[in-house]
């Protein structure tokens, strides 16, 4: 790491003129930030921008091709670690503590000293020494705290003590979580932090980093976790690093504005400004959470309107179409039950669904509705029960494993052929020009179906459905792999989408934007109500219920 000139007393982190470049592609070029302390930034950029990089840059795991970053001196910074095997032999409540490195040391050293058969004069002294730091560090409340956060990451008390290579793949993941945000670190940074978290522990997640004071560096794709705790966003675009005050949301609408004002060229300056200016005061009014609004808006009445730019971000062109229009029957289900591996995944589970409906499917056990959609789709049977679609009906379907949809040497253009029901759908004129829409333009329609990175693979099953052209989509977890832009223009599709919707996913917004209709798997039974999702996730008899039904 290089060293730069003196720190402004606010400032945590400073990036200098740093570049890094693989063989001939420059990722980054001549980037210079300040990460300001009591500052949430976003770190937004398409699918290979660089971001989850730029992190390592940040934490010293990827040297820069040139430039430097400069921590303030005496800070300590936390990672949220990726490799879930790193802590294999150490206990779940260790593994936590481990997260604050010095405090750990300090304890490990204490141990030793109090082990040794042969405690001597200086070693009494030491150990002297050894308490007073770790008193100085909270650390007669180390283990306490730790717990504490370890069971507000839904990781119960009979696993504290267990050794990570004994506990499954998903709670290694949040006692990573733990560790990263354990004994207050300065500097706070977090790559996908949300994966794999339900609902709630997602909210409670965003009230901690809400009620955090230092600096955090998040990269995510859920919306709603940005829009609750980000007051900046960085954007990774043109192989720059560009600085945004304001949430995810603001970013995008400011820059689709600009974007459109740019390309209007006869649009009067005056006109743009009070556009813009007006977006701004609109937007400050509405800031995402009460914590945080306040700051947020002194951020924006600060904010210039030549700091708002276009984006370069491209947006594939996602829109549902129907063959025909559903009549008034569209699916019955009576008495299924499913058990799977001796366990009830739903039990005399009745269903009426009307046209126009779209149904958002939620579960703590995803098993239960993936084994759903697949029994209506044919894929699976029931234990007991029946389904019947109505006349009309014609569904398509996006199950959340697609990898036997890929195992073809075919490229594009022939893989989504085979899906082709008109000839103008065979025509390779015609089926380039749908590839360039989904962002496979040019010689990436030749690619190979089996060489597809996992966003690629969900594009091309969503041109795949838009082929099908159904009236009753049914989609399992249909946002992963994405990104953030594949994700908006999904989710606009799906809100103008005038037929019936069944899904099942972990993106708030998503949910929140589609869903008319909640139905929730419990192992005691189903709870369907006909609400948007915040409001049935604010309910609090509803919230009650359900709670019971899964103790």
């Amino acid at each position: 790491m290089g060293h730069c000139t003196p720190f402004i007393s606010t400032t945590m982190i400073q990036v200098n003129n740093l570049s890094l470049q693989f063989g001939k592609r420059i990722l980054f070029e001549d980037v210079n930030l300040k990460f300001v302390n009591g500052n949430c930034y976003g770190v937004i950029g398409a699918n290979g921008a660089g971001k989850s990089t730029f992190l390592k840059i940040l934490t010293g795991d990827q040297d820069p091709t040139k430039g430097s970053i400069a921590i303030e001196p005496g800070k300590r910074m936390a990672v949220l670690k990726q490799d879930q095997f790193e802590y294999d032999e150490f206990s779940v409540l260790n593994t936590v503590m481990k997260g604050h490195s010095v405090l750990w040391k300090i304890i490990e050293e204490k141990d030793a000293l109090y082990a040794k058969p042969d405690f001597s004069e200086a070693d009494g002294m030491r150990t002297a020494e050894l308490e007073a730091e770790f008193a100085e560090m909270d650390g007669w409340n180390a283990e306490t705290n730790a717990a504490t956060l370890l069971s507000n990451l839904g990781i119960k008390e009979d696993k504290h003590y267990s050794i990570m290579a004994d506990i499954p793949a998903e709670l290694k993941v949040r006692v990573l979580l733990a560790q990263a945000l354990f004994g207050n670190p300065d500097i706070l940074v977090l790559d996908e932090p949300t994966n794999d978290l339900d609902i709630k522990t997602v909210s409670w997640l965003e009230d901690f980093l809400l009620d955090f004071k230092n600096t955090v560096i998040v990269v995510s794709h859920d919306r709603h976790f940005l829009d609750t705790v980000c007051t900046h966003i960085v954007d990774i675009d043109y192989s720059k690093l560009n600085l945004f005050t304001g949430n995810y949301t603001f970013w995008y609408k400011s820059s689709q504005l600009v974007s459109r004002q740019m390309s209007d060229k006869n649009k009067k300056m005056e006109d743009k400004r009070k556009e813009l200016q007006d977006f701004i005061s609109r937007f400050s009014a509405n800031a995402s959470k009460s914590k945080q609004a306040t700051s947020r808006r002194k951020l924006l009445d600060k904010l210039q309107l030549e700091d708002l730019k276009p984006s370069s971000r491209k947006y594939p062109g996602i829109i549902f179409e129907q063959e025909r229009l559903a009549g008034d029957q569209i699916l019955h289900v009576d008495g299924m039950t499913k058990v799977h591996e001796g366990e009830t995944l739903f039990k005399d589970f009745n269903l009426n669904v009307a046209n126009g409906d779209k149904i958002a499917f939620i579960s703590k056990n995803s098993v239960a509705i993936s084994a759903f959609f697949d029994i209506i789709t044919g894929h699976a049977e029931a234990d007991a029960g029946t389904f019947e679609y109505g006349t009309t009906i014609k569904t398509t379907y996006l199950p959340s494993d697609n990898h036997g949809f890929f195992d073809s040497d075919d490229n594009l253009i022939d893989w989504l052929r085979q899906y082709a029901e008109t000839d103008e759908e065979r025509d390779e004129v015609y089926v380039r020009g749908f590839l360039g829409k989904m962002l496979f333009s040019g010689e990436e329609a030749l690619k190979s179906a089996k060489v597809l990175s996992g966003g690629e693979k969900v594009r091309c099953m969503l041109s795949r459905m838009m082929f099908g052209r159904g009236n009753l989509l049914i989609l399992d977890e249909p946002t992963n792999h994405l990104d953030l832009e594949s994700i908006t223009a999904f989710n606009n599709a799906l809100i103008n989408f005038p037929g019936t919707i069944l899904f099942s996913s972990h993106d708030h917004e998503f949910v929140q934007t589609v869903a008319s209709r909640i139905i929730e798997f419990t192992p005691k039974g189903t709870v369907d109500k006909m609400m948007p999702y915040d409001e049935y996730l604010h309910d609090e008899k509803i919230q009650n219920q359900v709670e019971s039904m899964y103790a």
